[in-house]
């Protein structure tokens, strides 16, 4: 009989099974190399090789042509998922910092994506309005401001196609999901919104992905 604790992938998931996994199914990537660059001083990539195959293969199975971003780092993601939409296809993303979206903006014009893709620069709460006017969406990833995440998936289901997509990352936000604060009510917030209007996983990744499919 199948092993159905949700901490079997923690008892299984070896860095040897890991480093073959990512080789298999999301290896080195060579183009995205030579595209990419994070100088010194930016934060640490949270997506990791195999949750940017994934998003990519999200954005295929959704059909999409139409993405927004909130929160862009340096392109990592934005790219994978970029990659997957058809040549008519754009991704808006949205990034508060502004040496995050200069360096994310070479990035992605180094991997040849640069009509495919728009770096908004600005707080999420205030770019987002403006990106109405491009919907509805078919996917809409979020990982930004964690104190935001309910406001952002609030936006993101309104603005969705019924049968779009909404991903969150750091959705165990670092194991303080179950805290007190603004942070982790917040992160819940968002977990239950989407629950509530969406078919919906959190798959455990490193830091969990939530998954919605907006519900007609």
């Amino acid at each position: 009989m199948a092993d159905s604790s949700s901490r079997a992938g923690e008892r299984y998931a070896s860095p040897e099974i890991l480093d073959y996994v990512n080789r298999v199914h999301a290896g080195h990537d060579g183009a995205l190399a030579q595209a990419f660059a994070v100088p010194e001083g930016i934060p640490a990539i949270q997506v990791g090789p195999s949750e940017g195959r994934l998003l990519y293969l999200l954005m295929r199975l959704a059909n999409a042509r139409k993405v927004v971003e909130v929160g862009t780092l340096v392109g990592y993601s934005a790219i994978h998922m970029a990659r997957a939409l058809p040549p008519q296809g754009h991704l808006w993303s949205v990034e508060f910092e502004p040496k995050h979206a200069e360096v994310a903006r070479k990035n992605i014009a180094t991997a040849g994506l640069a009509d495919r893709i728009t770096v908004h620069l600005g707080a999420g709460r205030d770019v987002l309005p403006g990106l109405d006017k491009h919907g509805p969406f078919d996917a809409v990833f979020i990982d930004a401001d964690k104190e935001n995440y309910d406001h952002y998936g609030a936006w993101a289901l309104a603005h969705l196609r019924p049968g779009g997509l909404v991903i969150g990352d750091n959705a165990y936000l670092f194991g303080e999901l179950t805290g007190d604060g603004p942070r982790p009510r917040a992160m819940r917030a968002f977990h239950e919104l989407v629950a509530k209007t969406c078919d919906s996983v959190c798959i455990p990744t490193p830091d969990g992905l939530v998954v919605g499919i907006k519900n007609p």
